[in-house]
Order: structure tokens, then sequence, then C-alpha cells
């Protein structure tokens, strides 16, 4: 695309030759390649604008920003832009001919229950026949259900990577695509320039506050999904949906806590493997199967099943696809035992709240001890929940295993030291603190008895841990796994 027809769908001038050919944008100077746009983003202590020579060297042929500093000179076409970022997503989609408006898009945002629901959803659509792909934290999936890795590690990577994928989508013949929508990709228009024909709002509670500063600035940018889908399904049991429905163009609700509500549940049954519960619907009442522990996924799947029904799909079709989901890798997921050996149980479960749900869920159906094994970031993330995973973790298990989990730069005992604060101020004691993440859980399965269940909070699915300076891999279930085989060895031994 010429550079003055790039600038004039996005309504821009620009300085210098506009026949130039762009064929891609990217804000990173060392991702430039050769016909690309370079978009110089001013961040809190870098201005991009000093990546410039970097971009024009690695073949750059224009610049965006939001002006030159004083005394800079551009090379290439520069074109003044509102706001940066923006203005790399508006790019993107144009680039990429707007992909998003070629298939339905439903997107998934709120703080707790995201990828649960973006993969039930998902699955439901699927079921009913249509091809479907899927953008999410755990990797995304073309139609073909092969799950791929983006090029970034973020919950929803940049912008011009979201519309690649969603081109991607287009082209191996996605009739829909679920986008799971993170606050940090709201707030940095990573998913600015994608067309939601709906958007799933789960709940909001206290995290990622080091980034957006108060809980009103977290659902501002969180609530830019409502406003910006043509229609909105909407939980009538958090807090924040009341601010929510002015900002919807057209709702639906659900409510899995008996709220008057479009999509609700009722007489749930929770199983040692399954849910069981009562599905009240516009299109009438439907009795429930889902494979999956853990009383509030009847909220989860309520989101999805409203969601998909949005988009066509009837609901006898939806009750039946229902029973048949296999899981979500990380979320309650159980690790394969033998018999007289403890239930085992990888979780993502990372803030207070979601912590208190997961082993709520597993009280439920534990006979022995429950044991948790558990970290808190480190860096600048939420330090102020670090106390509080402490105290509710000593409150709801037996045993609790203080451990790493990506503590990067910030020392790791000052991560333990405030989680084992937070369980004495609770007047807890039933704890110990193992630095190392592998020791930690060898420490639990093999201390376990056989009727007892231990989770393994916090990191999931995750495919690195950090350590330091230093990011290693990681894989949950193998380390889990590999604790049961030892604890086999020793029992022979």
């Amino acid at each position: 695309m010429r550079l003055g027809d790039l600038a004039a769908a996005l309504d821009l001038p620009v300085e210098g030759d506009p026949s130039v050919e762009v064929t891609g944008v990217t804000h990173q100077g060392d991702w430039v390649r050769p016909g690309d746009a370079f978009v110089a983003i001013r961040g809190a202590r870098v201005d991009g604008h000093s990546f410039i020579g970097q971009a024009v060297e690695r073949g750059a042929v224009a610049v965006f920003g939001e002006g030159l500093p004083e005394g800079m000179d551009c090379p290439v076409p520069y074109a003044v832009v509102p706001a940066a970022r923006a203005a790399l997503a508006d790019a993107a989609a144009e680039l990429a001919g707007h992909p998003s408006r070629s298939v339905q898009v439903l997107g998934v945002t709120g703080t707790d229950g995201k990828t649960t629901t973006s993969c039930l959803a998902r699955h439901l659509l699927r079921h009913a026949g249509r091809a479907t792909g899927l953008l999410s934290t755990i990797g995304y999936e073309l139609p073909d259900g092969v799950l791929l890795q983006p090029p970034t590690h973020f919950t929803t990577p940049e912008a011009p990577q979201v519309q690649q994928i969603l081109a991607e989508q287009v082209a191996a013949g996605a009739e829909s695509v679920v986008v799971e929508a993170s606050s940090h990709a709201l707030a940095l228009d990573r998913v600015r320039a994608v067309d939601f024909d709906v958007g799933v709002w789960t709940n909001l509670t206290g995290e990622h506050l080091d980034f957006h500063g108060t809980m009103e600035a977290y659902f501002a940018d969180k609530a830019k999904l409502v406003q910006r889908a043509r229609h909105a399904i909407l939980n009538v049991d958090d807090p924040w949906t009341e601010q929510l429905v002015p900002m919807a163009a057209s709702h639906t609700a659900y409510s899995a806590e008996g709220a008057d509500a479009d999509w609700t549940a009722s007489d749930i049954v929770e199983g040692p493997d399954d849910l069981r519960f009562s599905l009240h619907t516009p299109e009438g009442d439907f009795d429930a199967l889902l494979p999956m522990i853990g009383r509030f996924n009847a909220a989860n799947a309520l989101a999805a099943m409203a969601g998909a029904h949005a988009l066509g799909v009837d609901v006898p079709t939806l009750v039946a696809g229902l029973a048949t989901f296999g899981g979500v890798p990380g979320r309650m997921e159980m690790v394969e035992r033998t018999e007289g050996e403890p239930r085992v149980i990888v979780d993502f479960a990372h803030t207070p709240p979601s912590l208190d749900k997961a082993l709520a869920t597993v009280r439920v159906t534990t006979a022995g001890r429950l044991w948790v094994v558990l970290g808190s970031a480190g860096g600048p993330r939420d330090p102020s929940k670090r106390a509080p995973l402490g105290a509710v973790a000593t409150q709801l298990a037996d045993v609790v295993v203080f451990t790493e989990e990506d503590h990067r730069d910030t020392p790791l005992q000052d991560i333990l030291d405030e989680m084992e604060r937070g369980a004495r101020e609770g007047g807890r004691d039933n704890y110990v603190s193992i630095g190392d993440r592998r020791e930690a859980i060898a420490y639990a399965v093999s201390g376990a008895d056989p009727a007892d269940t231990v989770v393994l909070a916090g990191k999931g699915p995750e495919e690195t841990l950090e350590r330091d300076t230093e990011t290693i891999p990681w894989d949950e279930m193998s380390q889990a796994r590999l604790a049961l085989q030892d604890r086999r060895l020793s029992s022979a031994g």
C-alpha cells in the first residue's frame, strides 16, 4: 500500500514522498523489516523517536509519531499522529485488510475466567459446526485446532501481531474467532482495530494495579470491550456490571448466583469430575453437564453459552457441546495418578480471589488434607497481593508451601516474607517456605497421603519460570508427574 493511501485511510498528514510502498508496521526498532512503517511511541522511560535511526537502517520507509523532538530530523517521510499506539493499531488493521470484518469475533475480558470462558466458547462454536479460531493466553488456534504461539509473549500480542493472526484465521477459513482481551491489550490499543461482534464480561477484582493505578482506571480499560462490541454478555453477579449496562449497545445478562438474568444456573451439584446444573435460558430450561470441577465454572459456562447464542447457536446444541468439553490446560487440570496416590491439580490461580475459588472448589471433593504450593510474582507486579495470598492459602488449605513464581529481580526472600506475614496476621502457622519450586512441589507430593489433594497454583500452562535475571523452561504438569514418579520409586524402595 502506498504511504499516501495509508495516511489518507487514517486521516493523517504526511511530510515527504507519499508514493513509497508500505508493507508492514511495527513500534519495535529491532522488529523492523524492509518496507515497514515505524511507529515511534513515547514511553514512560524511553522515547521511540530515539530508535528512528535503527529502524531506517533496518529498512523502515516511513515513521509515524506524535511529533519529532526539537532538533531531530527524520530521513524518511514522517506522519504526525494524535496517538501513536492508536495509529499502530489502525495502520496494522489497514495493511492487513481489516480481517476481523470478515469473521464473527467474540471477545472475552475480566479478571478471572477469561481463558476458560474463551476456550469454552471456542469449543461450543466448533461443536455447532462453525470453523472457529482462538487467540488466548494459551496461544492461538486456527480452525484446525493446532495450538500455535504468537511471536510475543503477552496474554494478547501487540496490534500488528493481532492483525496478522486474524488474517491467518481468515485465510484458514475461520467463520468465527474468540479473542481473549486482557486489560493491558485494551489499555494499550492492541485490540483497538478489532471489530467485536460480542463482548463477554466475566468479573473485576483487584489485579494489575501496578499498571492501571486504581480500580477505577482498571475498570475503565476493561470496559472498552463492552463499549466497542455490538452486543455485550454481562455478569450481573459482578458489582461493576451496573456501570457497564449503559455503556453497552445491547446486552444479555447471566447469573450463577440466583440473580434475575436472561441466563441462569440453579441446583448446581459438584462431583469429583464434573458439574451438573439446571440451565435456564430464553429458549427454556435444560439439564446441563460440564466435565470440569469448580462451582465457579458454572458462571464461565453461562458466559460462553450466552456468547455463542448471541452469534446464532441454539441452546440444545450448546448444551450438547458443553457435555463434551475437554477442559483448559492449567485450569483445574488433574495430573494422572495411580491407586494409592494423592490427587494433584495444576491451576493458574494467582490472585487472592482466584485462589480462594480454586481452594474452596477442591476442598468440596477432598476427603483428606488440602495442600497448596504457590508463590507470587516479583518486580513491580502487584506486591500488595502477596500478603493476601498468604492469608487466603493458609486459611483455606491444611498445609501451604510458599515458593517462587517469576520473582525476577525482586529478592525471593522478600516475597516469601510477605506471604508469611499474611499467614501470621491471619493467625495461621500451617506453612513452610521452600524457595526452589521444583523442591516445593516434591515436598508436597511426597508428604501428601492418598486421600489428600495437592494444588499447584500460579503457573498453570506457562512455559517459562523467571528466576532473578534468568528465564528457564518450565512445565508444571511435567514437574507434578516427576514428583509422583519419585514418590513411587521412594515407596518401592
